[in-house]
């Protein structure tokens, strides 16, 4: 009985073949296990913070370092995470991640040629700065998708928040509640006031853009905009209210 040998180059394709076929099931698992891990691990570091240190060592600017410093929620002032959802995510609490009425209000008005509105929760902000890249592409909002599913499937809502507050640039290279506290006032995230945590969520759209330290008159009219919105939400019982 002749047996048909498959030629070496055939072979080499039907193995490169199998692996890209299972390419996609190793990221979903090492994704699984990341997200698990995060959930009781605080990240040394973030997407966003290491594309910006590339960035700024790529236009010669050797003496850059970006800053950064974890602190707990019950160690950052809760005006700051209630300024962060009054300005971000007033629907935080109840949504899974996706807020569908913003998205379709977002399309209807970029279909309409107006300026370009985003819709992402505080999930996918997260999201999008802890484990992405910055820039637009369908492949970059699946892959952020499926990391937002993850997280809100993984992670409580305390979580989600307390780890946005710790990893949001809130001024060029300064990220986090405790960075922006000592870097723009001197003092520790748990003495922030009402005041200075609104003028840090008050920048968030742009905060390279826009100084926390110095507002301008937007951020000045913003950030008393945000802190009527706190009051709405209930304060910090509101916070210890979230699962």
């Amino acid at each position: 009985m002749h047996t048909v040998v498959p030629s070496p180059k055939r072979s080499r394709f039907r193995r490169w073949l199998r692996w890209l076929l299972a390419l996609p099931f190793l990221f979903a698992a090492a994704s699984v296990l990341q997200v698990a891990a995060l959930r009781f691990i605080d990240p040394p570091f973030s997407a966003f913070m290491l594309e910006r240190q590339m960035e700024a060592w790529g236009d010669g600017d050797w003496g850059f370092r970006y800053v950064y410093d974890w602190r707990d929620l019950d160690r950052i002032a809760s005006s700051l995470p209630l300024s962060v959802i009054a300005a971000e995510d007033q629907k935080f609490a109840t949504h899974r991640g996706f807020d569908l009425q913003a998205i379709e209000k977002a399309r209807v008005n970029n279909a309409k040629g107006r300026r370009v509105r985003g819709a992402s929760t505080l999930s996918q902000q997260v999201a999008k700065n802890l484990f992405l890249w910055q820039g637009r592409s369908w492949l970059r909002k699946g892959i952020e998708a499926w990391y937002t599913v993850l997280i809100e499937a993984l992670w409580s809502k305390q979580r989600i928040i307390e780890m946005h507050v710790n990893i949001a640039e809130f001024g060029d290279g300064v990220y986090g509640a405790q960075a922006a506290a000592r870097e723009f006032w001197g003092r520790d995230a748990a003495d922030l006031s009402a005041e200075q945590s609104a003028r840090l969520a008050a920048v968030l759209p742009a905060p390279r853009r826009y100084n926390a330290r110095d507002p301008g008159p937007y951020v000045q009219r913003r950030a008393n905009w945000i802190q009527r919105q706190v009051r709405q939400l209930g304060g910090k019982s509101y916070l210890e209210g979230l699962k």
